[in-house]
C-alpha cells in the first residue's frame, strides 16, 4: 500500500501559514499594514474587516494612514483600533485616520523576542501532532496487513524527513522575526 502524504503536508502547510500570520501580528516598531488586518469595526450593521472600509497605505516608517472610503466611517475605525489596544497612537485629520507606532523599548524587544519563542513552540507543537496522527495511521495499516514491517519503517523515517523540514522552516521563520526585532 502506498501512503498518501496529501493530508500530513496539507495540515502542516495550513500550521506553516498559521504560524507566518501570528508572527505578522507581533508588531515590531514599524508599520506594516497587516497590523490592522484583525481589526473588524462595525459598520453597516456587522463586522467588516478594515481593508474592506478603507484603503490603508504606509505614510513613513513609523505612521499608517487609513483613509475611509466612506468618510463616515472615520470615528468608528479610530475606535476600534483604539480598542484593538495596538500599542500605537491614533489621530484624526481631515483626510482620514494616521496610526503611529512607537518606538520599541529594549524591555520592549526581550517581550517580543519571547512571544515569538513560545508562538514557535506553539507551531512545533501542533506539527508534531501531525506526526502522530500520521504514525498512527501508519501503524493502524501495518496492524490491518495492509503493509508489511520494512515499508512502515520506511514510511515512517519519510514523515520524519517531512516533520523535519517543516520544524526547520519554522526556525528559520522565528529567526527572520528575532532579527526585525532587535534591528
Amino acid at each position: 500500500m502506498a501512503y498518501d502524504f496529501s493530508v500530513l503536508t496539507t495540515n502542516i502547510k495550513e500550521a506553516e501559514e498559521h504560524f507566518a500570520r501570528e508572527l505578522t501580528n507581533i508588531r515590531i516598531g514599524r508599520a506594516i499594514p497587516t497590523i490592522l488586518d484583525s481589526i473588524k469595526p462595525q459598520a453597516y450593521g456587522t463586522r467588516t474587516p478594515l481593508r474592506e472600509l478603507a484603503s490603508i497605505s504606509i505614510e513613513d516608517t513609523r505612521t499608517l494612514r487609513i483613509v475611509a472610503w466612506d468618510k463616515e466611517l472615520v470615528k468608528i475605525i479610530e475606535k476600534a483600533i483604539i480598542d484593538a489596544d495596538l500599542g500605537v497612537s491614533v489621530s484624526v485629520d481631515d483626510q482620514g485616520v494616521r496610526a503611529t507606532f512607537p518606538d520599541l523599548t529594549a524591555e520592549r524587544r526581550i517581550l517580543l523576542s519571547k512571544v515569538t519563542g513560545e508562538k514557535l513552540e506553539q507551531a512545533k507543537v501542533s506539527v508534531r501532532t501531525h506526526r502522530t496522527d500520521a504514525i498512527r495511521t501508519l501503524d493502524a495499516a501495518e496492524k490491518n496487513g495492509d503493509m508489511g514491517k520494512d515499508e512502515l519503517f520506511r514510511l515512517k523515517e519519510e514523515v520524519q524527513k517531512i516533520i523535519d523540514t517543516c520544524i526547520e522552516h519554522l526556525e528559520a521563520m522565528a529567526e527572520k522575526k528575532y532579527e526585525e526585532i532587535t534591528q
